[in-house]
């Protein structure tokens, strides 16, 4: 029977594997993306649309108000995006805030023929669901699996916008 405690090299074998062992859990929990949630949107029409309908698509969800100069600056930079992307399965939802009067959302997605979808967020639920959103403009993108990939507040930058988008598709 052998009795002898490990070398002093298998020592610092063994806390190298552990070290490489904690390192590769820890990437893996940093490196998963949390699930969008349980939202359901009301559109200008009143018609619903739950999120997990919307599965299999890379979902545009963008929290915007029409008093945001810069929610304004970006809608036609989210035009070109849905432009771009929706034949290949992109779904963009421009979500009013609670604050914004419906029938000013309502003139400007007509002026601006915004082809995309437009809700309104009365009750504020959906921003609450999204991690309590209060800053506008807030984008969040959503991979085919529900996760969110990506959020951005403020205006982002629609190159790199674009490549996470592309990425997903």
């Amino acid at each position: 029977m052998n009795t002898t405690a490990p070398s002093g090299r298998n020592k610092l074998i063994i806390a190298a594997l552990l070290i490489v062992a904690l390192a590769g859990g820890l990437f893996l929990l940093l490196a998963q993306k949390p699930a969008a949630p349980q939202a359901e949107f009301v559109e200008l029409n009143g018609e619903k649309i739950a999120l997990d309908s919307l599965r299999g698509k890379v979902v545009l969800v963008n929290f915007w108000a029409t008093s945001c100069p810069g929610c304004i600056k970006e809608m036609p930079d989210l035009v070109k995006t849905w432009q771009k992307y929706h034949s290949r399965g992109l779904e963009t939802i421009a979500v009013a805030m609670s604050y914004d009067p419906p029938e000013y959302v309502r003139q400007f997605a007509e002026k601006n023929r915004l082809p995309f979808t437009v809700a309104l967020d009365a009750s504020g639920a959906v921003a609450q669901a999204f991690g309590n959103v209060r800053l506008t403009p807030t984008t969040f993108i959503i991979d085919k699996q529900g996760n969110i990939i990506q959020q951005y507040l403020g205006e982002p930058d629609f190159a790199k916008l674009n490549a996470v988008i592309e990425g997903a598709l």
